[in-house]
C-alpha cells in the first residue's frame, strides 16, 4: 500500500522558535492514523505545518509521494482536505450555500450525514455544534480528498455525534482510499477507528504502534504521555 502522506524530520513553530522537532509520520492510502498527546504537545502545530498553513522550519512533507512546500490552498488542489478544530463555516450562510462555496452538492453531504437534510436551508450559525461539524466534515469528505487532516473533530460534542463523525472518517478511508491523520482528544474512542497511532510529547514523537497495541497499553500510555501533569525533572528542563 502506497503512502498518501509522508512527514520527514519536520520542525515548525512560531516567531522563529520551534515547537515540534524531527517529526516523522507516515500515513498509507486507506489508513486512519491517530496522533495523540497531551495539551501543548505540538499536535495542532504538526497539522498546521503539514497542511502548509504554517511554514516548516525544516524537514519535508510529501503528498502522494511528491514533496511540497506549497501553501494550503495549493495543497488542497493536490488532494488535501483539512478540518480544523474551529468549525470552518460561514455562519451567515445556509448549510446549502456553505456547501456550494466548497463545490459540494447538498445531496453528497446528506448521503454522508442524513441529519443535515432538515437543516440544509438554515443559517449555519443557528445549527447545533454537532450539525456544524457534520457540515464541515461533509464538505471536506465529499471532495474525496486523497489525504485528510482532522484536528479535534470531537471538541465540545456529545459522544453519539463524535461516533458519527469518526465513522464517516473511517468510511472514507475504507471506501475511497483516503489517508487520514487525525488529532483526537478522546484516545479510547480514536483507537476504535484508527489503524495506527503516534504519540507525541513535548514536540517530539515518542512512540508509534498499531491501534491494537496501543489499546492494550492505553493505561500506561495515558499515564506516561497523555497526562497534562509535567514531572518536576521535566519542568526543570523546559
Amino acid at each position: 500500500m502506497s503512502n498518501a502522506l509522508e512527514i520527514r524530520g519536520l520542525a515548525a513553530g512560531y516567531a522563529g522558535r520551534p515547537v515540534v522537532h524531527d517529526v516523522d509520520i507516515e500515513v498509507r492510502a486507506g489508513e486512519v492514523v491517530s496522533l495523540l498527546g497531551s495539551n501543548g504537545a505540538g499536535k495542532t502545530t504538526t497539522l498546521l505545518a503539514t497542511a502548509g498553513e504554517l511554514p516548516a522550519m525544516s524537514g519535508e512533507v510529501a503528498l502522494n509521494g511528491v514533496a511540497t512546500t506549497a501553501p494550503l490552498h495549493r495543497r488542497v488542489r493536490q488532494g488535501l482536505g483539512f478540518v480544523t478544530e474551529e468549525r470552518s463555516i460561514f455562519k451567515g450562510l445556509s448549510g446549502r450555500d456553505n456547501l456550494r462555496c466548497g463545490g459540494v452538492s447538498p445531496a453528497e453531504a446528506i448521503e454522508l450525514f442524513p441529519e443535515l437534510e432538515r437543516v440544509m436551508d438554515q443559517r449555519a450559525g443557528l445549527m447545533s455544534g454537532g450539525e456544524q461539524q457534520m457540515l464541515t466534515l461533509a464538505r471536506a469528505l465529499a471532495r474525496r480528498p486523497r489525504v485528510l487532516l482532522a484536528d479535534e473533530l470531537s471538541l465540545g460534542l456529545a459522544p453519539l455525534v463524535v461516533t458519527r463523525l469518526l465513522k464517516a472518517v473511517r468510511r472514507a478511508a475504507d471506501e475511497h482510499g483516503t489517508g487520514v491523520l487525525m488529532v483526537e482528544q478522546h484516545a479510547r474512542k480514536a483507537l476504535r477507528f484508527a489503524d495506527r497511532v503516534y504519540v507525541m510529547r513535548r514536540g517530539r514523537i515518542e512512540m508509534s504502534a498499531t491501534a491494537a497495541e496501543a489499546t492494550a497499553r492505553l493505561d500506561e500510555i495515558e499515564a506516561a504521555y497523555l497526562s497534562t501533569h509535567v514531572p518536576a525533572e521535566s519542568a526543570e528542563q523546559a
